[in-house]
């Protein structure tokens, strides 16, 4: 293999620009940042909403009065 060919290796700083939450990674460049990390985006934290609004026939069942 020819070693000019392939970059460094680094142990890269993650930093998330939403809750600032800082981790280290592998990576070839030296420093990371990201919008939304594990500990604030809405799947990973559990803070998800869940979708309870119902299908069409529901919705219009429900707006028209019947069962």
């Amino acid at each position: 293999m020819n070693k000019e060919l392939h970059p460094e290796y680094h142990q890269a700083k993650v930093t998330c620009m939403s809750c600032g939450n800082e981790f280290t990674v592998g990576s070839t460049e030296e420093e990371i940042k990201v919008e939304v990390c594990n500990n604030c985006h809405p799947f990973y934290s559990g803070k998800q909403r869940t979708a309870e609004r119902g299908g069409k026939v529901e919705r219009f069942n429900k707006k028209y009065g019947r069962k």
